[in-house]
């Protein structure tokens, strides 16, 4: 171990006052799912500097399973908007008549709008990590992918940045349209770019769709 690693191991915890827990917590509210986005173009590098921000999520074994596709061909952005377009006139045909008018209505997507469109992957069979953790439960390397969503997500945030999850697509449609490896699952398609309207109240509760809500803890 080198004299550096041994002063990082034995450095004193940064202590996080109030002020600091007060913005974490406003950072979360902010922390929204965003359809509607401005169209202007990210500053240069800005995208691979989130990316990078992702290697501070957690993971299984530290097997770093995640795998971040940027989809930049017009071609491909307008094929997986109209895929994403045919799967909701789909699923609009499961909701009851006043239910599916108010699905119609909503927007479920920036796929045209947004500046930059990532397709979240998460690999089954990682090299990193070694296998550890997983012997049970594979399904937590999706899951320390998901976490590495989210860490990209807030970290978007804290520098203006909106992201939007669209979770209306089938994975292997896609799988096709992107030519990637069998063993990557996809994860999430996230729209990013600068919001169009700056708040921090959920669009769908806004939309009367369905508000937050306080979990319950469940004691055994």
């Amino acid at each position: 171990m080198s004299h550096a690693e041994r002063k990082s191991d034995s450095a004193a915890p940064p202590v996080f006052g109030e002020d600091f827990r007060a913005e974490f917590e406003t950072l979360l509210a902010w922390r929204r799912d965003v359809r509607h986005f401005t169209g202007e173009a990210l500053p240069d590098g800005a995208l691979e500097r989130l990316i990078a921000t992702t290697a501070l999520a957690p993971s299984v074994g530290n097997a770093q399973p995640w795998r971040f596709v940027c989809v930049s061909s017009p071609v491909l952005r307008e094929q997986l908007a109209d895929h994403v377009d045919a799967a909701s006139r789909a699923a609009a045909k499961a909701y009851a008549p006043e239910r599916a008018a108010a699905y119609r209505a909503l927007k479920l997507h920036g796929l045209r709008e947004a500046p930059e469109i990532l397709a979240v992957y998460s690999d089954e069979k990682p090299a990193a990590g070694h296998g550890l953790g997983i012997a049970t439960m594979p399904e937590m390397l999706r899951y320390s992918t998901v976490m590495a969503i989210h860490t990209f997500w807030l970290a978007a945030r804290t520098q203006g940045i909106g992201v939007g999850w669209v979770s209306i697509v089938e994975p292997q449609t896609v799988n096709r349209l992107l030519d990637l490896p069998d063993d990557w699952s996809l994860i999430a398609i996230l729209c990013v770019g600068y919001p169009a309207l700056q708040t921090d109240r959920p669009e769908l509760a806004m939309r009367g769709w369905q508000d937050r809500t306080v979990p319950d803890i469940i004691r055994r």
